[in-house]
């Protein structure tokens, strides 16, 4: 009984860690679909400010409303190289939550094999205790002188 305990116990504890890991993995999943959202937001508005710089080229611009326009491009072409960087490191935790969720996914599979190789030994052990019984039973009550009637 105590094994069953024990093993009862693994079970609940594994259960908890695969359900934790789970929870973090989603949760970077949702970190990773907004860091991609920003980037593409990001790209998004340099492309317009971009074409924008370009349209107001063609009619003519002064010099410090031109250096004031590669200054900003400047500014979010920096801020789409910090974006992928955060994109690419969020990227490896989501693999990384994703190793330990299917870690903890196979820990959790392992024990509930090991239950039921238990379970089928009891029933197996219990059946063989039924079927000596049920055979010393038939044993005795052969023995028995029988009544007459």
């Amino acid at each position: 009984m105590a094994k069953q305990s024990a093993l009862d116990t693994l079970l609940e504890l594994a259960q908890t860690r695969t359900d934790d890991a789970a929870k973090r993995l989603g949760a970077l999943n949702a970190q990773g679909l907004d860091m991609e959202a920003k980037l593409a937001l990001l790209v998004q508005y340099w492309q317009e400010y971009s074409a924008r710089f370009q349209a107001s080229m063609q009619q003519g611009i002064t010099a410090s409303d031109w250096r004031n326009y590669q200054e900003f491009l400047n500014k979010l072409d920096a801020a789409v190289v910090q974006q992928r960087e955060l994109l690419a490191a969020t990227q490896q935790r989501v693999e990384v939550g994703r190793m330990a969720w299917q870690s903890a996914t196979r820990t959790l599979k392992s024990y509930h094999t090991l239950a039921q190789r238990q379970m089928r030994a009891e029933l197996l052990h219990l059946a063989r205790h039924e079927q000596k019984e049920t055979d010393e039973r038939a044993v005795n009550a052969a023995a028995r002188p029988k009544e007459s009637y």
